[in-house]
């Protein structure tokens, strides 16, 4: 998927040769498997010198990586943190560090970190020099642009409503997808999530159920305060999540708890296939 160009740049500051190890990428970095390569070197672009270090650093993006923020942000993380093992150390483009950057910085944001300072784009070579750069084209964008979930204020949680009140919002939105919600069960302190998507309907022509619902699971993921509201025990938690697509942007507006108990919700989506809005 990249392309490489110009001459060889190896890793500022550090001296390669005699002084790095090819090691094996350890099955603690899930977020670099299946990358096209099995080993690193070690110390790496961000000069960690032993795998605990990388371990324990990388782990800490991996949460960035499964909101799918930009297409290249698995390749841009894995060259710095397991580098391929070559003679010589390729870094990312400049472009791919501004293009990942542009696109994830937000997303960090909303999560209360700023982008790192040992991030800076600036310390990456122009696309002139040998390195990993972006194709202009990437194969999965090829056909359409999708709309881009935000960060947002995470809408209170409705528990009590009239099917009546349901449907005159369903007027008002292009999308209600239901969601299955739980927390993993893991050794480690991060939280982690179970995320199940059903879409109730669509009203934007140009979107296509599963476009929608790896949409609502990217903003969930983006809006992890959202999902922490939603999961306050381990039992699976269900709700509808309605919104709207404004200037490319994905906006859930409204959350509605689905228990089995109450029929409204069910009542309200099966009524919408035959609904006239005013």
């Amino acid at each position: 998927v990249f392309a490489v160009n110009g001459f060889l740049r190896v890793a500022t500051g550090l001296d390669i040769g005699l002084s790095t190890k090819c090691v094996v990428i350890p099955k603690e970095m899930g977020m670099c498997h299946k990358i096209g390569y099995s080993e690193m070197r070690l110390p790496n672009l961000m000069g960690h010198t032993s795998m605990a270090e990388v371990i324990q650093k990388s782990t800490t993006w991996q949460h960035l990586v499964h909101t799918d923020c930009h297409p290249h942000v698995r390749t841009f993380l894995c060259s710095l943190f397991a580098p391929i093992c070559l003679d010589t150390f390729i870094h990312p483009c400049r472009s791919m560090c501004v293009a990942v950057r542009d696109s994830c910085a937000p997303v960090l944001l909303c999560h209360g970190h700023p982008w790192p300072a040992s991030l800076d784009c600036d310390r990456f070579p122009g696309d002139e020099d040998m390195c990993l750069a972006p194709l202009t084209k990437d194969f999965k964008y090829l056909n359409k642009v999708l709309p881009k979930p935000t960060c947002q204020t995470c809408p209170a949680v409705e528990e009590f409503f009239t099917h009546k009140r349901v449907l005159e919002v369903f007027c008002d939105s292009n999308f209600a997808v239901k969601v299955k919600l739980s927390k993993k069960r893991t050794a480690s302190e991060d939280q982690e999530y179970n995320i199940e998507c059903q879409v109730e309907f669509i009203t934007q022509g140009s979107l296509l159920p599963y476009d929608t619902q790896s949409m609502i699971q990217q903003w969930l993921l983006i809006n992890e305060k959202c999902i922490e509201r939603m999961t306050p025990t381990h039992r699976p938690m269900v709700y509808l999540l309605v919104g709207n697509i404004e200037e490319g942007t994905i906006l859930v507006n409204q959350v509605y708890r689905w228990q089995r108990k109450d029929s409204q919700l069910t009542l309200a989506t099966q009524k919408w296939r035959y609904h006239k809005c005013l």
